[in-house]
């Protein structure tokens, strides 16, 4: 167990503190953080690898559609007009589900920030883990956050040159890696991964490699902090989502203050004396390099590594830990009420102990029911409904599609033996990866019968006719009624096509144009 004044002190002061904003247009002062460890980085790392696997390893999943329809599992085919994902194929008609997708995780963003605060700021934003990653390569070469502060310092020399030559060597291959696995979701990455080898593959593949390499590279290694709090609205618009229940990363001064190095000597002398020894270990580890102990500021991600760094820092005091930690408001005003003697003087850290050092039992503490309110019920709510309005339209969706365009000129032609016969244009729409054969059938209409252009058979009444796979087939039809029949100028009968197989039906609802002396 350590004194006080043998936790080492950090040089770190926070580049954008609380009590002086920088100006708008300020130039930018370098953050070099420092390695934190601890649970949340641990859980920081588990969530770098599943999501930069993810990204980087899906579209080489395969899935078997069968032999009319490709085998990526994720796959968006622009060139035919069909997201493939798993065992879901979506339609450009079908763009409302996409929509339905950004809905959910626009609530679910919604959810998330209401409950936990920047969770996804501080943890899934691809901003965020590509930071990460970035960092993880700097740090393997020019040492931790002094060894960079040094060098950074430090005139220009061979090793100097060849450090930073290196690291910017790595981050590009990242972000070239970044870019070239963003171009294998819109094609067969397989033969993709060949054609822009060998110098093959369409121009555009080429410019959205550059443009997604230069935005990482930029984004990722060189303005880091700079993204989030200048250019993504999300910390502007946060604020709005959060209440006194919402978790967030805070300092609680009302066990931390007053601030000292020497808290023998100060309680020596009488003063009251607080738990944080000033070391700003908490600010040295702060990618965004800001100083929690400031209060809730716009660039707060919560990653919560100034937790770790406290913690450690408490873990080597043999103090309890969470003098940072994830609060809530309301917790938090309460503490500091009894803290302050109801807000009637100074944290006086004295009041929130016993006399055995241990916490008093009318402290607040965090308990996993207070994110269950009625604001966590609502967008829970209309996040699942979206959910399965979604599962149920995907599960019970029409795979067959009919869609009749009637000839607008002339709208009836009469025949020779006075009958009066119709143009249509017909579409069949065979949304499956396998070949149909579609019944058409003219239903109603008294002595009508239809004839198929380019389908050698004589009128009827029913056609079969071969679709083929995940294709649009256009029909030009003409449809016959026998002077005789013919009851009024304008009558209603139905295109009816059935798949056999697999029962699957579709209907639409055509009119019939006569002359007014048809009768």
């Amino acid at each position: 167990m350590l004194d006080q004044t043998q936790v080492e002190r950090l040089e770190a002061e926070a580049v954008n503190s609380a009590k002086t904003r920088q100006p708008l247009y300020a130039a930018r002062r370098k953050i070099f953080p420092k390695r934190a460890s601890g649970r949340f980085r641990q859980f920081k790392w588990l969530v770098m690898a599943i999501t930069l696997g993810i990204y980087y390893l899906t579209p080489w999943l395969r899935w078997d559609r069968g032999p009319f329809a490709p085998d990526q599992a994720v796959l968006i085919d622009l060139a035919n007009r069909r997201f493939y994902f798993f065992f879901i194929e979506i339609w450009p008609q079908e763009f409302y589900y996409v929509a339905g997708l950004l809905m959910m995780a626009g609530v679910g963003l919604f959810l998330i920030t209401s409950t936990v605060g920047r969770a996804w700021c501080g943890y899934t934003c691809p901003q965020t883990v590509w930071v990460d990653l970035f960092l993880v390569v700097e740090r393997a070469i020019e040492g931790d956050r002094n060894a960079r502060m040094k060098l950074d310092a430090a005139p220009w020399t061979t090793r100097k040159l060849f450090l930073r030559v290196s690291k910017h060597a790595i981050w590009l291959v990242i972000a070239v890696a970044t870019g070239g696995a963003w171009i294998f979701y819109f094609a067969d990455a397989p033969k993709l991964l060949g054609d822009v080898v060998s110098g093959t593959a369409a121009p555009v593949a080429y410019a959205t490699i550059a443009v997604l390499t230069g935005t990482t590279y930029l984004f990722g290694g060189l303005m880091r902090e700079q993204v989030c709090t200048y250019m993504c609205p999300w910390p502007r618009i946060q604020a709005a989502m959060l209440d006194e229940n919402s978790l967030t990363v805070t300092y609680n001064d009302w066990r931390g203050e007053p601030r000292s190095r020497h808290a023998k000597k100060a309680s020596a002398a009488g003063r009251a004396v607080g738990d944080c020894v000033d070391c700003n270990a908490c600010v040295a580890v702060c990618p965004m390099g800001i100083d929690i102990r400031d209060g809730q500021q716009l660039e707060c991600i919560t990653c919560a590594l100034c937790i770790d760094a406290c913690d450690s820092i408490m873990d080597k005091l043999g103090r309890e830990r969470g003098l940072i930690s994830y609060a809530t408001l309301a917790d938090y005003n309460a503490n500091m009420a009894l803290a302050t003697a109801g807000g009637t003087g100074p944290v006086n850290p004295a009041l929130v102990r016993t006399a055995s050092g241990s916490f008093v039992d009318g402290l607040a503490h965090f308990h996993l029911g207070k994110i269950f309110r009625l604001r966590t019920f609502i967008y829970l709510g209309v996040w699942s409904a979206i959910g399965l309005v979604l599962v149920y339209s995907l599960l019970t969706r029409e795979r067959l599609e009919l869609n009749v365009l009637h000839d607008r000129n002339p709208q009836f032609v009469t025949l020779s033996d006075g009958a009066i016969r119709n143009g249509y244009t017909v579409k069949l729409l065979n949304m499956i990866p396998e070949p149909r054969t579609i019944e058409v059938t003219l239903e109603g209409l008294d002595g009508g019968e239809m004839s198929i252009v380019g389908v050698d058979q004589p009128p009827s009444r029913s056609f079969s006719i071969p679709v083929e796979p995940d294709r649009l087939k256009t029909l030009k039809v003409f449809v016959r009624q026998p002077a005789g029949h013919i009851k009024k100028p304008v009558q209603s009968f139905e295109f009816r096509i059935e798949d056999k197989a697999s029962s699957e039906s579709a209907e639409y609802t055509a009119s019939f144009n006569a002359p007014e002396n048809g009768r």
